[in-house]
């Protein structure tokens, strides 16, 4: 097998109810299309509930635990919170695919350090043109602290255009300039994060903004989940015609479930966004590679964001230290040669998966569920069955001193009496 291009499209907040490729209320052809040609996962989880450990766990493809990454990183300097970041250290995807051969480059959403010593290029990206922050005004590209947040590389740039097109933009072009040598493209998407903004609303942050809130957010919404489908179709679409279909797969995921506050759903799964009940971490995933993926594929696998990096590492033919990954290689799955079968995986040291089984640590207590019967999580075994509740706790227990284990420091920091990290 030769090796393929890499296309991660990373979706933020979106619902595991929301697309139509999942039977949910917002027609996304694009998304249909890409379950239709390729593999779709039932049971596909990102390793965070939140939006910075996550991303942390796709570019390690180890617990974010490990990288002193556990929770949001902040866009207040005056939080601790914001001086963290995912140090150069680490090893990434983008680090060993450079050993490859590959060319790698993120557009969009990087929000894993705001000091630029965190930034993407320092990790091997061969490009970066994004922002740095959780989320920015989709027009004029201020954080949520009023700071101006778009950067190519090491250096702000003045760019015009709505974020979702602009992060579509850069990732064709990418394409474009690299259809002829391995490369590895990261499309991370603001879409459908907040602020609520369509392509042509007003900007409601920086110099201009205007006191705008949408008439119909679910309209609004809805604009902002066309714009990412439209995204998905362009990308698929040059991938076709330059020809590398056959040579390129394209793996399509959110960095966790929908929020409380925004129309997402997460039907039929109970929680949202921060929560480790399976609205939290449950997400749309689709995996597209014409060719090789068996078109109208579905697998019910247990499968992680963490899984992500060893299946690259695999499909690239390049390798980690022993040891290293906590995710496991995806091949397999991907080219239908059998499935991993069971497994045991771990949120926050709340919750853990060992197969269909299901342990929820809430407000102190243990709660259990066979989701095979139960994925809305309403029917708790706990006290049905005590002896596998313990030994569930006892393995959160476990993976939290395993991950606490030589994990990397973020260092002390007195957020007030420090300068702009920028």
């Amino acid at each position: 097998m030769n090796k393929p291009n890499i296309i991660i499209v990373l979706a933020d907040d979106m619902g595991y109810g929301d697309s139509s490729a999942y039977g949910g209320w917002i027609d996304t052809p694009a998304m249909e299309q890409m379950a239709r040609e390729g593999l779709k996962f039932t049971d596909f989880h990102s390793s965070g509930a939140v939006c910075s450990p996550t991303r942390a766990g796709l570019l390690t493809g180890r617990y974010q635990q490990r990288a002193g990454v556990p929770k949001v990183i902040g866009a207040d300097p005056k939080s601790a919170d914001h001086y963290v970041g995912l140090y150069p250290s680490e090893i990434t995807f983008p680090k060993l695919l450079k050993k490859a051969g590959y060319t790698s480059a993120i557009f969009g959403k990087w929000h894993l350090g705001y000091d630029k010593k965190f930034n993407p290029l320092h990790h091997d990206f061969d490009r970066f043109r994004g922002y740095v922050s959780g989320n920015i005004d989709y027009i004029s590209h201020y954080d949520r602290m009023e700071v101006y947040d778009w950067w190519e590389g090491l250096e702000h740039i003045e760019e015009e255009g709505y974020t979702t097109h602009l992060i579509t933009q850069h990732s064709v072009q990418f394409i474009k300039d690299h259809k002829d040598t391995p490369f590895c493209l990261y499309v991370a998407h603001e879409a459908v994060h907040t602020p609520l903004q369509g392509p042509d609303d007003p900007a409601i942050r920086g110099p201009e903004k205007a006191n705008f809130h949408p008439d119909d957010p679910r309209e609004t919404y809805c604009q902002m989940m066309k714009a990412m489908d439209d995204s998905l179709a362009e990308i698929m679409g040059t991938v076709r015609e330059l020809g590398i279909e056959k040579n390129t797969l394209v793996f399509f995921f959110s960095d966790n479930g929908g929020t409380r506050q925004n129309p997402e759903s997460n039907a039929p799964l109970r929680g949202n966004k921060g929560t480790v009940w399976e609205g939290g971490h449950r997400v749309p995933a689709i995996a597209w590679w014409p060719g090789t993926i068996a078109p109208n594929s579905v697998t019910d696998q247990l499968a992680i964001s963490i899984d992500l990096f060893p299946t690259m590492c695999d499909l690239a033919q390049t390798s980690a230290p022993d040891n290293h990954f906590d995710g496991i290689s995806l091949k397999s799955t991907l080219l239908s040669e059998g499935e991993p079968g069971a497994r045991q995986l771990f949120w926050n040291g709340l919750a853990m998966r060992d197969d269909n089984y299901k342990l929820v640590i809430d407000k102190g207590s243990p709660h259990l569920f066979d989701l095979s019967h139960d994925i809305s999580e309403s029917n708790d075994l706990a006290s049905q069955q005590p002896d596998r509740v313990r030994q569930m706790c006892h393995a959160i227990d476990a993976w939290k001193r395993d991950v606490a284990d030589g994990a990397t420091l973020q260092p002390e920091h007195d957020a007030k009496a420090s300068a702009s990290p920028v």
